[in-house]
């Protein structure tokens, strides 16, 4: 049996659906999503397996213009999550480009030497002619090896394009078990969950300098786990957000209530 392995840099704007599209490949949750931009913040990778092929999917943090030091790490792990790929794969929402978003990304992937291909989310969305131009202009800036049009919410166009990744990947033995998903702890795991229902139940009033500590993780006779954590915030002002009126947050909030806010 000829065994595959190999890294694919999931790269591209925020809010393109690469969270989506790495869940996809593995075929079930490891990235967390929310609509919220610059959700991944962290160089995450999810195992896939396709036939005798082992694909490590690198879930990088949006790219976009920093601002702040914040910013500035997490575009750096971007980038330090495409180093030494043996593929980079440019995500795109096909229904909002970005313009000028786009057009730094295209240039720094066009001056890298891994090869690449273009994959264009959210095409069940998009303008048909528009998108049309859209895979023109960046089949001739980047050459890449090939463009795909998929919808990874949907799974539209997700099977061929794990195909490929697959056909791409140089020969060798894999790097994991077959049955593991994610590089991931399980610990991180369980502060990735509680982060993602934070940003899906506090919306814009969640701090965005937010972050969450597992501090106990314990897995019970019964088959149970017992999770303690907490969510760390920058003011003392912020644990309100969290907690809710007098520590009682209501209807659907009423999960942040059982955390602990503690300024960090």
């Amino acid at each position: 049996m000829t065994t595959r392995c190999g890294l694919v840099a999931i790269v591209g704007a925020p809010n393109a659906g690469k969270s989506t599209l790495v869940n996809a490949l593995v075929g079930q949750k490891v990235a967390i999503v929310s609509p919220k931009a610059q959700t991944t913040r962290a160089r995450l990778m999810g195992i896939a397996m396709e036939g005798e092929a082992q694909l490590l999917l690198v879930d990088t943090p949006g790219i976009f213009d920093p601002r702040r030091r914040l910013d500035r790490a997490m575009v750096a792990a971007a980038w330090s999550g495409a180093d030494g790929a043996d593929l980079v794969a440019l995500v795109v929402d096909a229904d909002k480009p970005g313009g000028r978003r786009l057009d730094p990304i295209v240039e720094a992937i066009a001056a890298r030497p891994e090869p690449r291909l273009v994959i264009l989310n959210k095409v069940d969305l998009a303008d048909k002619a528009e998108l049309l131009a859209l895979a023109r202009r960046l089949n001739d800036e980047l050459q890449p090896r090939d463009i795909f049009m998929i919808s990874a919410l949907s799974g539209d166009g997700v099977p061929d394009l794990k195909r490929a990744l697959a056909a791409a990947m140089p020969e060798g033995p894999w790097h994991f078990p077959e049955d593991q998903v994610s590089d991931a702890s399980e610990r991180m795991m369980a502060a990735e969950v509680t982060r993602e229902q934070l940003y899906l139940q506090l919306h814009a009033e969640l701090p965005y300098a937010s972050a969450i500590e597992t501090e106990k993780y314990e897995e019970r006779r019964d088959g149970s786990v017992a999770i303690h954590q907490q969510i760390l915030v920058s003011r003392d002002t912020q644990k309100a957000i969290i907690l809710g009126a007098r520590g009682a947050a209501e209807g659907d909030r009423q999960p942040c209530a059982r955390r602990t806010a503690d300024a960090a």
